[in-house]
């Protein structure tokens, strides 16, 4: 008896088992592995020497591209992130149409999300070209002359935000099953009020879908730190280490230069940095974010209100 109450406990635990081994080696462990290495000097070829906070001071103190590398991300994220969630919010609305071939339109908008990084930056490679690219032609078609997108510093940091823009597939379909969601009638009885397209979007469809923006938003900031793909090769971080962002700095570090104890000083940073904006993002969303279940409660407390008040 006490054998199979045991296995009847443990049976749930083994089938999520090698999760827990995964997460504990792939995740937990290299998180751990990294935080030590943060206080060593930690060379590929020698063996390591503790620094205690040495890293980090030099970060702080002697490091001017750590700076310079920090003002360029954020610089990403404050016009990346805002940029990307209006595009997917656009297209999720335009996929949402009773139109005809709209499931085609669907595909097409998403197909971008599952191309490689690699890919992605070949692509803008050849469209932001200053010489034969097609965004450069279009704009002579207009009489703009175009700039040298990819070597000009004024110009770099933008190019790599139109790219990065490029894959906004995987957000548009959660902005779109949220939008999905909405009940047809509560449409409905807002025709019959006389609102328009723009008064239902922003009287109904914005407040409902909040909780999916304010998840929207943290995913894109915690991505926008952390782009190193699609800048490493469409730059390299140049012209004049314009786009010499905060994750490619780290993984120079780590990789070229062969600082490993640094380079985990910078991810932690990094985390941090991350940790702080996601915090202030979930502090800020009781002013504006919306929920169902609060929706309910605060409807049945009136209702509530209402009849102690007849008695």
């Amino acid at each position: 008896m006490k054998q199979r109450k045991f296995l009847k406990t443990a049976t749930p635990y083994l089938f999520i088992m090698p999760w827990i081994i995964g997460f504990l080696v792939f995740t937990i462990g290299p998180l751990i592995l990294s935080l030590i290495m943060s206080f060593f000097d930690w060379p590929l070829t020698t063996a390591p020497t503790f620094r205690g906070l040495g890293n980090y001071i030099d970060m702080f103190t002697k490091d001017k591209q750590f700076w310079k590398s920090l003002i360029i991300s954020l610089k990403y994220a404050a016009i990346f992130v805002p940029l990307n969630m209006i595009i997917a919010l656009f297209l999720a609305m335009l996929i949402t149409q009773s139109v005809k071939g709209v499931k085609v339109f669907r595909t097409i908008f998403y197909i971008p999300a599952v191309i490689s990084g690699v890919a992605v930056s070949i692509i803008w490679g050849w469209i932001l070209n200053g010489d034969y690219g097609v965004l450069n032609y279009l704009l002579s078609l207009l009489g703009i002359k175009g700039p040298k997108w990819l070597v000009d510093p004024a110009w770099a940091l933008l190019a790599v935000i139109i790219a990065s823009a490029f894959g906004v597939g995987t957000m548009m379909l959660i902005f779109y099953t949220d939008i999905k969601n909405i009940p047809v009638d509560v449409y409905e009885a807002a025709s019959i009020d006389g609102a328009g397209p723009a008064r239902k979007f922003f009287s109904i469809t914005l407040p409902i879908i909040t909780p999916t923006i304010l998840f929207n938003l943290i995913t894109s900031i915690i991505s926008s730190f952390q782009q190193v793909t699609l800048v490493m090769l469409l730059t390299g971080g140049g012209p004049l280490k314009s786009t010499y962002f905060y994750g490619l700095y780290t993984y120079n570090n780590a990789f070229k230069h062969h600082k490993l104890g640094y380079a985990s000083a910078n991810a932690w940073v990094m985390f941090i940095i991350i940790l702080l904006l996601t915090a202030v993002v979930f502090k800020s969303s009781s002013a504006w974010v919306f929920y169902e279940t609060e929706a309910k409660n605060s409807g049945a407390k009136k209702t509530k209100k209402k009849k102690g008040g007849r008695k």
